[in-house]
């Protein structure tokens, strides 16, 4: 090897080997978290964020909210890159946001809203719950209050006087439990989470009954401001993303979520919730 040859090899090896720690040097990537997943379980957490820390090169940093509102928020003002978030805020700002990701959650971008009572209810649908009680999880949420609330619409009927009362419940397993622990007769419940639930808490969902189905809505997607797409750390945040299901990592974070990966997904998958969303406008 010549001496100008070699030089160049060396620089080369060099500009490699330090690569890794000029990526961590870069600003973390801030992402927004909701309930969308199983409550904020600090494994699941800690799995995710070093999972999207090895496959951007960035740090990450997690902000974890109550609430839709307070996430949809951060991400709007900018306090955050990007965000998980529920269908249906998303689609209320679809104006200023862009799809990053949807979760596969057995093997499709696709999930349900149930609607739940107590185990030994006698209720088999929506119309026998008249004048109880019931459990949503949040008012932005389209498994936990915009099915349910479209479902009455149809029926010419609203929420609040259908039910006898009616609450907020902030997470999809505190819903379980509302419903569980016989504080509400009934919730609107999201799926995935009821189905994950069974597998790791199965005395809890035990304690319930599915007594209605939607039909399948678009997956609670990873977004980001239409303005921010094509930043250096919403780019790193999307590969990462995609790549989950590739590293060990990865999949110890898509096996505690009981996911199978990240597609970049279609607007279209949401056509579902835009129709329903159409249905409780002027409620």
């Amino acid at each position: 090897m010549t001496q100008p040859t070699r030089r160049a090899f060396m620089t080369g090896a060099a500009a490699l080997i330090a690569a890794p720690s000029l990526l961590r040097a870069a600003d973390p990537i801030r992402l927004g978290l909701t309930p969308v997943f199983l409550d904020n379980d600090a494994e699941v957490i800690s799995h995710l964020q070093l999972a999207l820390g090895q496959g951007s090169g960035r740090g990450i940093e997690l902000s974890q909210r109550r609430t839709y509102q307070e996430v949809t928020g951060m991400l709007l003002e900018g306090s955050v890159d990007a965000a998980w978030l529920c269908g249906f805020p998303y689609l209320q700002h679809e104006n200023v946001l862009s799809l990053i990701g949807v979760p596969l959650w057995r093997k499709a971008p696709l999930y349900q809203s149930y609607l739940i009572v107590g185990a030994e209810d006698a209720a088999q649908s929506l119309t026998d719950l008249r004048g109880g009680a019931h459990a949503f999880s949040d008012p932005d949420s389209n498994s936990g209050w915009l099915v349910t609330a479209s479902e009455l619409a149809r029926m010419g009927e609203r929420p609040e006087t259908f039910f006898q009362r009616s609450l907020f419940a902030y997470g999809h397993r505190n819903v379980v439990r509302a419903v569980a622990g016989g504080l509400t007769r009934s919730g609107s419940v999201d799926g995935y989470v009821w189905e994950a639930l069974a597998k790791v808490e199965p005395s809890l969902t035990a304690q319930t009954r599915v007594i209605a189905r939607s039909e399948m809505l678009g997956f609670p997607p990873f977004v980001t401001r239409r303005d921010r797409a094509g930043d250096a750390a919403v780019q790193a945040l999307q590969q990462a993303l995609f790549g989950l299901s590739g590293t060990v990592e990865g999949q110890a974070a898509l096996g505690l979520l009981q996911l199978d990966g990240v597609i970049a997904g279609e607007p279209a998958l949401f056509d579902g919730i835009r129709a329903r969303m159409r249905d409780v406008q002027g409620l």
